[in-house]
């Protein structure tokens, strides 16, 4: 019996935005702007200093994030990461519960990853992410059983950095073989792309067999992983191993390939305010696109209206959307 539309896989983040001021950051030593990875330590003499100055928080992380679209669209998912025993990992399971995701979350001995999002009065946000008990993933924390009941099966190149992770992300793979679920993978982050471009290039049958059926990218992964110099070309190459690939191209809108025909998809003219999250809410309309039967030019625009409403405000999830205009848009 199918329950879920899609099982999700991806690192947990718990997103803590904080609004601050720039005698904040230079107090802590970050450059306003920038991204990075901090290690336990730094993060915990970071997080007490942060707290006071919360205005939202929220469970995170970019594969949930497309669950948590693909829930406020109409549709059915769970996700699956690992959290710790602490108070951010009751927060996630509590957060994923409230927007209607199933949390399946394997249980660590470590801390949960948590992203702090410092937003200045600007509008300029520096994030300081550090991943947790989430890269300690593994296959016992996958559930056979749910995979089994879902239409499809979403997994990230955010998998692919520790040896625990690739054996739960090859368990799960395996899995929705076994069980004829079809399988999309997103390819998350050209550094992602550029750290494992051999293994990539594998699972998406560009060096051998077929491995999934979807591959979702924005055009400088998706050129970066093919070697083509054009997104349209890229999309064709992987369709032509995958079966179907989705590369979105910023405002020029996306291009989805089903290995005969090429379905331009326009982008929705918004004024943009912040683009976190575009990418995710995109993946979140296809999907439900996908596991709704409808045709591959109406799931490419309910991904594109997903992204422009996500890219209109700040933030990288919505807390609502119309679905009288994606019900327009479905036809």
């Amino acid at each position: 019996m199918i329950r879920h539309d899609v099982f999700g896989m991806c690192n947990a983040l718990y997103d803590a935005q904080a609004e601050v001021d720039d005698a904040f950051l230079a107090r802590l030593g970050l450059a306003k702007g920038t991204m990075q990875l901090v290690d336990e330590a730094r993060e915990a003499q970071l997080l007490p200093l942060v707290e006071p100055h919360l205005v939202h928080h929220e469970a995170g992380g970019s594969g949930a994030n497309t669950m948590i679209g693909l829930a406020l669209l109409g549709g059915q998912a769970c996700f699956t990461s690992r959290v710790g025993p602490d108070r951010y990992g009751a927060l996630y399971r509590a957060s994923l519960a409230r927007q209607g995701v199933q949390a399946n979350l394997g249980a660590g001995r470590g801390r949960t990853g948590v992203a702090l999002i410092l937003i200045t009065p600007d509008a300029q946000r520096t994030i300081l992410t550090y991943l947790g008990d989430s890269q300690a993933l593994e296959r016992a924390d996958v559930s056979v059983p749910d995979i089994e009941a879902s239409r499809w099966l979403y997994l990230t190149g955010y998998l692919w950095d520790t040896d625990s992770q690739k054996d739960a992300f090859q368990f799960a793979l395996d899995a929705a073989h076994r069980a004829g679920v079809k399988v999309a993978f997103n390819l998350s982050d050209p550094f992602c792309v550029n750290r494992h471009l051999d293994d990539f290039r594998r699972l998406v049958g560009l060096e051998g067999g077929k491995g999934v059926d979807l591959v979702v990218g924005n055009a400088e992964e998706a050129k970066m992983l093919t070697g083509e110099h054009d997104a349209g070309a890229a999309a064709r190459a992987l369709a032509s191993r995958a079966g179907l690939a989705a590369v979105t191209r910023d405002a020029s809108g996306s291009v989805i390939d089903d290995g005969r025909e090429a379905h331009a998809i326009p982008a929705f003219a918004v004024k943009a305010v912040d683009t976190t999250g575009a990418g995710d809410m995109f993946a979140a309309g296809l999907l439900y696109g996908l596991t709704h039967g409808l045709s591959l030019p109406a799931a490419g625009r309910i991904g594109s209206y997903a992204a422009a409403q996500v890219v209109a405000k700040l933030g990288p999830r919505l807390e609502t959307i119309d679905r009288g205009a994606v019900a327009e848009l479905s036809r």
